[in-house]
């Protein structure tokens, strides 16, 4: 772990409701489980907000927001990676609150529409508590109809024209990763992460290291590896992901390369992995 992360590492639990900044222009703040992230300089009134948590962490993600970028500053929009319950938990209340849209790839829409739900989470692959008690987590579509509109289909993104987004189906139809090519940095949602997420023990400890997308939420293995493939084709110089903590330089690329070699190995449980 470098000195950067290890900073990061020593700092985020820190008074709950304040971002911890990445790189003068990103930040996140991790709500219980999941991170979200605030691209823009602090104080700025040009930002944009990616993923909302969990439920109920709305106040907080506001107070975290009002700390970095001031008082009645709201984001331009909010950009879903997908539409899973830890991801878009506060997204009705901070839309309320902001009066912004929401934009999510059109892979997503119906799941963000409540047209749709997810498959509903599988404990048998393993891993600790959280696999096990997954079946429980949330899987019916929540309907952000009022808030949400599509992404446009050529990889741009609003409000943030340094930026592209790459789709990245597998954990979702609709997933979508954001890479911004001048500093190689990478918004990876839930395509890969930086800690075992099935493992209770891992995700309170935050021990950090390059895996797959949580396998109790991926139902499409073959689409997960080609995005994972994808990813680190691009060679990113820092990654934010979903869950875990971030990770830069040589550690991060020579492990997502191994996860993109090696991924029916070291991502897929094996009694999903199909015959060569």
């Amino acid at each position: 772990m470098d000195k950067h992360t290890e900073h990061l590492h020593d700092g985020w639990h820190m008074e709950h409701a304040v971002a911890e900044q990445v790189l003068e222009d990103l930040a996140f703040y991790r709500t219980l489980i999941v991170n979200v992230c605030m691209i823009g300089k602090a104080n700025s009134k040009d930002w944009v907000l990616v993923d909302t948590g969990i439920s109920h962490y709305g106040e907080r993600i506001l107070e975290a927001a009002e700390k970095r970028f001031g008082k009645r500053t709201p984001p331009k929009a909010i950009i879903l990676t997908h539409g899973h319950f830890d991801h878009v938990g506060s997204a009705i209340y901070l839309s309320k609150q902001w009066d912004i849209p929401l934009f999510v790839h059109p892979g997503e829409w119906d799941y963000v529409i409540g047209k749709r739900d997810y498959p509903v989470g599988d404990s048998t692959v393993g891993g600790g508590l959280f696999s096990l008690i997954s079946p429980f987590y949330p899987t019916e579509g929540v309907n952000l109809a009022r808030y949400v509109e599509r992404l446009p289909e050529d990889g741009s993104l609003p409000f943030l024209s340094e930026w592209k987004y790459i789709h990245t189906p597998g954990h979702t139809p609709g997933h979508i990763s954001l890479f911004r090519e001048k500093d190689r940095t990478l918004i990876a949602g839930d395509a890969f992460i930086t800690v075992k997420q099935e493992s209770s023990f891992a995700v309170f400890t935050q021990h950090q290291k390059v895996h797959g997308p949580p396998a109790y939420f991926t139902p499409n293995w073959e689409e997960a590896e080609k995005s994972v493939k994808k990813l680190a084709d691009l060679n990113p110089s820092l990654a934010l992901t979903g869950h875990g903590l971030p990770m830069e330089g040589a550690i991060l690329q020579k492990q997502l390369r191994e996860l993109a070699d090696n991924f029916r190995e070291m991502a897929i449980p094996k009694h999903k992995r199909k015959p060569h």
